[in-house]
Formats: C-alpha cells, sequence, structure tokens
C-alpha cells in the first residue's frame, strides 16, 4: 500500500480547487447584493450596543431599500437569462 502525501492529494485534485468561470460570473452578478447586505449588517451592527438615533434609522432603512433593490435586479436578471 503506498503512502500518499497531502500535497500529492491535493495536486491530484488541482483543477477543482478552483471556481469555474460560470461560478467566478454567479459571483459578479451577486456582487452588489452582497455589499449591500454588508452594508446592511454594517448599520445594524452600528447600533447594537445604543439607541438609534434618527440618522442611525435612515441608515438602516437606506440600507434596507439597497438590499431590496439588489435583490430585485438579481431576480429580475435570472428571470430573464440575463446574468451579467
Amino acid at each position: 500500500m503506498d503512502d500518499i502525501t497531502v500535497a500529492q492529494a491535493l495536486t491530484a485534485f488541482a483543477p477543482w480547487l478552483e471556481p469555474t468561470d460560470a461560478e467566478l460570473d454567479a459571483i459578479d452578478a451577486e456582487m452588489p447584493l452582497i455589499t449591500a447586505e454588508g452594508d446592511l449588517l454594517d448599520a445594524q451592527i452600528a447600533t447594537l450596543d445604543r439607541t438609534p438615533s434618527e440618522l442611525d434609522e435612515r441608515r438602516i432603512r437606506r440600507a434596507r431599500r439597497r438590499v431590496l433593490a439588489a435583490r430585485r435586479e438579481l431576480a429580475n436578471q435570472a428571470g430573464t437569462g440575463d446574468v451579467a
């Protein structure tokens, strides 16, 4: 029975370690949503240890609207077959 090193095991599957072009395209298409969700999370985290001010509430509302708009755009692209 031959011993296989970790390096040999990893290089045996090297073509599957990198994302495919289709996976990278999907990530690119979802990037506006990912960014909007990150912004919403940042706004929510900023208010965890204090009562949100009016400015905080506006920031959270704007971030929620950006998330919804990004989701709508992504859903519309998926519905029409346009992914870019």
